[in-house]
């Protein structure tokens, strides 16, 4: 069954400007709520649209025994949600998302689409979605707001801005491995690395703290955001599991006339506050051989995951090894497009491309296995990937990096970095630390 078009519209109504975090509040006391939170620069593309759904009209989630039905529960769940009426709108907007589903899939759910199973329990779902009927969509670049509605409801009120709550005590997230056995790891996959098994593997860990009691999820998100504000954050809420994401990665994006672009992200630098030195980092990481190595591997990687699903010779590299800056660090970042193939959806993308290959290794059966061995917990969110699929089938989507994940018992952050036969272990676990320190900072400094 592919995805396509309903033949109804939401209704669409423009609503005088007010930017996205007057808007979050609304989610602050749902059971659930989705809020895909583009910040940074509006300008750039990929930072201008933000949409808010404070209400969702519906749940599904998949177990990973039953990951192998993702495509057609994806699909039904969005049939079953989709408009089956015709509404009249003032206005038909070009609007990238007005409405459709938001779903995340874990690191394990990639795993099981690739026929592994991993040896860590995990307490993330598999797959959740929420149904997206009725959203705020948010244009940060022309500062403009509409609403969205498929069955014309008006848009709830705003509530009134309350002040910040009391303080909490600091929350301390604990590494779950020491400096020098998660260098010793390194060592591991650079033998594997070495015996020929793999090219490449992305090394990950997670800091873990127990949930204080009472904790203000909205604050601790709204504190996230703007500390790290990002192209891809989001704020992802049910009664079991929160995802509190400022991710810098796209994933995969899939336009209505079957158009796939993939940028996978390999190869850190810090950034200076001094612009000669900033530009002196910038230079050596274009030139940085190990760096091009990974970055070059997990695009090739990419090229062949999406080719799986697009049509033959249609599979393109339009750009190679850019350098772009992110609120704390550069990466270089390439770009993979393709053509879907006839008959292909977007629930076939995602089952053929997750995890997604920037956060695996080349070759990525192999390198999901070594993973899988030589980590000492499951992954669960972190490394997944939080997509958004319109009742057009065209489909955003985002890698679940530097975030936070929410259980009813625990808060964890996840970071590693692709290892190679150059890698230095020491090297490689400054650099993970480099990327785990902004969000330890926003949970150390909760409620200050």
């Amino acid at each position: 069954m592919f995805l396509s078009a309903p033949s109804s519209v939401p209704h669409i109504t423009e609503l005088p400007w007010q930017p996205p975090e007057r808007l979050f509040p609304l989610c602050r006391d749902e059971d659930s709520s989705v809020f895909l939170d583009s910040g940074g620069p509006a300008e750039q593309e990929r930072h201008r649209w933000s949409f808010l759904c404070p209400q969702p009209a519906g749940q599904v989630t998949l177990p990973l025994t039953e990951m192998h039905l993702f495509p057609r529960h994806l699909r039904e769940f969005l049939a079953a949600h989709a408009p089956n009426s015709e509404l009249s709108s003032p206005s038909s907007p070009d609007l990238p998302f007005t409405g459709g589903v938001i779903g995340l899939l874990s690191y394990e759910a990639g795993m099981a689409c690739e026929g592994l199973t991993s040896r860590h329990e995990t307490d993330c779902p598999a797959f959740t979605a929420l149904a997206c009927r009725d959203l705020f969509i948010i244009d940060r670049l022309e500062q403009k707001l509409w609403w969205a509605s498929i069955d014309g409801l008006p848009p709830p009120e705003v509530p009134a801005v309350l002040p910040p709550p009391h303080s909490y005590p600091a929350i301390t997230a604990m590494p779950e491995q020491s400096a020098g056995t998660w260098q010793a790891a390194v060592r591991t996959v650079r033998d594997y690395i070495a015996a020929g098994d793999i090219f490449q593997a992305n090394l990950t860990m997670r800091w873990v703290a127990s949930r204080p009691a009472g904790l203000n999820l909205p604050h601790l998100y709204e504190q996230l955001r703007t500390a790290c504000p990002a192209p891809f954050g989001a704020w992802f809420h049910t009664p079991d599991f929160t995802l509190l994401s400022a991710s810098v990665e796209r994933f995969l994006s899939l336009d209505h006339q079957g158009q796939i672009e993939t940028r996978p992200i390999k190869g850190t630098c810090p950034i200076s506050t001094d612009p000669q030195q900033n530009d002196t980092l910038k230079d050596a990481l274009r030139h940085d051989e190990k760096e091009l190595a990974e970055n070059l591997m997990i695009t090739d990687l990419m090229r062949h995951d999406i080719g799986r699903v697009c049509q033959l010779g249609s599979v393109d590299v339009p750009q190679l090894f850019a350098v772009e800056r992110f609120a704390h660090v550069h990466h270089l970042v390439s770009s993979v497009t393709g053509q879907l193939r006839a008959g292909y959806d977007a629930a076939d993308l995602l089952a053929a491309t997750i995890p997604p290959g920037s956060v695996t290794g080349a070759p990525k059966y192999r390198a999901l296995e070594i993973i899988d061995e030589v980590e000492t917990s499951a992954r669960g969110a972190y490394c997944g990937t939080l997509f958004r699929l319109g009742w057009d089938g065209a489909l955003d989507s985002a890698v679940i990096i530097r975030s936070i994940s929410a259980t009813t018992d625990h808060l964890k952050i996840g970071a590693g970095g692709g290892i190679t036969y150059p890698s230095h272990p020491e090297r490689e676990y400054e650099e993970m630390c480099l990327k785990a320190a902004p969000l330890l900072n926003v949970l150390h400094t909760h409620g200050r």
